[in-house]
């Protein structure tokens, strides 16, 4: 952070920053600009929201409030006939600083598609399906774009290369580099007293690539940016922040709360009868069914992007497998898990299935957190779940 007086801000956002990582490559001088953020401003890991999620934690920085306060809790919110809803900027309740400083430039953060008019200039991040017309705002800096970057994506889905890490490293360069160019085109364009801008390519490079070497070539391209962050922030007299929603590192061990959640009673599958039965006889599943659909390059990604919901939803329904929705017998289940680290209570108020009064989820909630707290690792004995009873 440098000179606090100023009433200009340029916010650098870093999507899954390894802070200790961060700090050590720093401090060896392998990020020299890094290191000049620490030794000049002020740094250190901050708190970030419960899950430590991208679409909860971006808006959280954006507003300065909790999920409750801007009514973003994930990617998909859930319906009561227990369909997705894909939470978009338009939910947000609570006004981000681009609404309050102005005239603003905000860019590439997720949860921000559509682009909403602004007094200034927005791109959209995360979520945005494609380059229409909600892409960005002014509608003229949408052609822009197209024009001087034409190979400019909004990002990579980081499922889609499990068998080629290479291509994906290519083509992360690639990604960043169109960013780069996009933050050096609004930055100099446009007149701002915000500026706000986010790279998201780590998070992607890290959740297929954890290799130290690896993300240490990602981040000294990084460190470059944030020495261009630091030049920008200084021509503007304007406080820089060097921001990031949530931490990273290695996983070992995954949980399926949803078989915890059946194994203590809270949760009941649906039976393999009929053609689910059929198909279970056969050894055929979901697992099995997208296994071979990914061997000739059809992901469940695209299956989605390209199948009619109903078509996607009957189909799904019918095959046995684990799914948090497609497989649970709601009108028996008292409790579920669905999207990253999120337990739903099967209340008769939100959902048309149902089964638990609105004087007994408080009780409920009660009951699940405590059975999930004592889960253990059946290898070290150790307690595995951070519990929040909201």
């Amino acid at each position: 952070m440098m000179d606090t007086d100023t009433e200009r801000t340029f916010v650098l956002g870093i999507d899954g920053v390894p802070w200790d990582l961060l700090r050590d490559w720093g401090m060896a001088n392998e990020l020299p600009n890094v290191q000049r953020l620490l030794d000049e401003g002020a740094a250190g890991p901050l708190t970030s929201t419960v899950p430590p999620t991208t679409p909860l934690a971006w808006p959280s920085i954006a507003t300065g409030t909790w999920a409750d306060k801007h009514g973003i809790y994930g990617f998909h919110a859930l319906r009561g006939d227990y369909t997705h809803h894909m939470y978009t900027g338009a939910d947000r309740k609570r006004p981000a600083l681009w609404d309050i400083l102005t005239p603003a430039v905000a860019a590439n953060v997720p949860m921000t598609y559509p682009a909403n008019e602004i007094d200034g200039a927005m791109v959209s991040g995360m979520i945005t399906p494609e380059l229409n017309e909600g892409f960005a705002y002014p509608t003229a800096l949408r052609a822009e774009i197209e024009r001087e970057i034409p190979d400019y994506r909004i990002g990579l889905n980081w499922n889609e290369y499990t068998d080629d890490p290479d291509r994906f490293l290519d083509d992360m360069d690639a990604l960043l580099a169109s960013r780069r160019q996009l933050m050096h085109q609004l930055a100099r364009g446009r007149d701002w007293r915000l500026f706000f801008f986010v790279y998201t390519a780590p998070d992607r490079l890290q959740h297929l690539i954890w290799d130290e070497d690896v993300l240490l070539d990602h981040y000294r391209q990084l460190d470059e940016i944030i020495g261009e962050a630091m030049t920008y922030a200084d021509e503007n007299d304007a406080t820089l922040y060097v921001v990031s929603d949530h931490g990273f590192g290695p996983i070992s061990t995954f949980v399926n709360l949803n078989s915890i959640l059946a194994e203590e009673g809270f949760l009941v599958r649906k039976d393999n009868e009929g053609v689910r039965g059929s198909f279970a006889t056969l050894g055929v599943t979901k697992s099995t069914v997208l296994d071979t659909l990914e061997r000739v390059g059809i992901t469940a990604d695209s299956l989605v992007k390209h199948l009619p919901k109903s078509v996607v939803d009957g189909v799904a329904g019918q095959i046995p497998g684990e799914h948090g929705l497609y497989d649970v017998n709601f009108d028996a289940t008292v409790a579920f898990a669905h999207d990253p680290s999120q337990i739903y209570i099967n209340d008769t108020e939100r959902f048309e299935q149902g089964i638990v009064s609105p004087s007994e989820v408080d009780a409920v909630k009660h009951d699940v957190a405590a059975a999930l707290s004592q889960v253990t690792d059946p290898e070290t004995g150790e307690h595995v779940l951070d519990v929040h009873n909201w």
